[in-house]
């Protein structure tokens, strides 16, 4: 990939990072939530996971080009794609993100910026992923515009958000959370621009479990710990006989995504929409 093609006003830093000298669009995201993440990616049950859904995500509806993964954190899915044999960079606003996947993650192209940013052409990308990304925008439509504009007609998006709002909690709050989609939602909020191809919910599994530790506890007032050490506990880093039951059920979920099949349950959502050609 020759950056310089795509967009010319971006430069590499000492590292080899492509940045960009402005920031336009308002993300809300802990200051320090790629630094915590970077502890627990490799070992939690819930980052393997979504990497193997949206594998097979990739699998079933697969891209022509490079999928810019936006907003990739640390580069955990940008580096599981790549070993896939997908071609992949990340864009990265975190300095701490973007620093992580180039020189520990050792992924070729990383852009600290946003996508907006860049400063890519209009109809220039084959594929723009965005995991867990659409629920930290405020203005989740105009940013979705953006997406249509920047990606080549009949280019794919790829789309993982927390579901459902009756499962909003202070976790929801703590990770800068505008907002959970009930998949009804966000296909509707697609809708304008791209034709959905292909959603489901999975981890529904956990459904019970943050209902009852999080999303109840918090309508009813009561606050829960969101510490990194919280954290550690609930991506299982400890392990255990819990922790492996929930591997067990979780399996069958990216099996289901591989041969096209739809989860009506679960604490996130996955979608696969094309870009429109009017």
């Amino acid at each position: 990939m020759k950056i310089t093609d795509l967009a010319e006003n971006l430069t590499p830093d000492s590292h080899g990072i492509w940045v960009t000298r402005t920031t336009q669009m308002k993300i809300s995201y802990p200051d320090e939530g790629n630094r915590e993440y970077f502890q627990i990616e490799d070992k939690s049950f819930w980052f393997k996971h979504r990497n193997n859904c949206i594998v097979a995500a990739l699998n079933l509806y697969p891209p022509t080009g490079s999928v810019f993964d936006v907003g990739g954190g640390n580069g955990f899915v940008t580096r599981r794609l790549l070993d896939e044999g997908f071609e992949a960079a990340l864009i990265e606003p975190g300095p701490i993100g973007a620093y992580n996947a180039k020189t520990k993650r050792n992924i070729p192209n990383v852009f600290r910026a946003t996508l907006e940013d860049c400063g890519f052409p209009e109809d220039s990308l084959s594929a723009i992923a965005l995991f867990d990304v659409l629920e930290h925008i405020e203005e989740d439509g105009r940013f979705l515009t953006e997406v249509y504009t920047r990606l080549k007609p009949g280019g794919y998006l790829y789309i993982t958000v927390p579901a459902f709002e009756w499962l909003w909690s202070g976790s929801d709050i703590s990770a800068g959370h505008y907002r959970r989609y009930n998949p009804e939602e966000l296909v509707k909020i697609l809708n304008e621009h791209f034709n959905v191809l292909f959603i489901t919910c999975f981890f529904s599994v956990l459904v019970f479990p943050v209902l009852a530790l999080r999303a109840a506890p918090y309508r009813l007032g009561f606050s829960t710990s969101t510490k990194t050490q919280a954290a550690a506990k609930e991506h299982g880093l400890s392990g255990g006989f819990a922790i492996k039951l929930i591997q067990r059920f979780l399996s069958s979920e990216a099996k289901q995504i591989s041969s096209g099949k739809s989860n009506s349950t679960g604490t996130s959502c996955m979608c696969i929409a094309q870009k429109k050609i009017y």
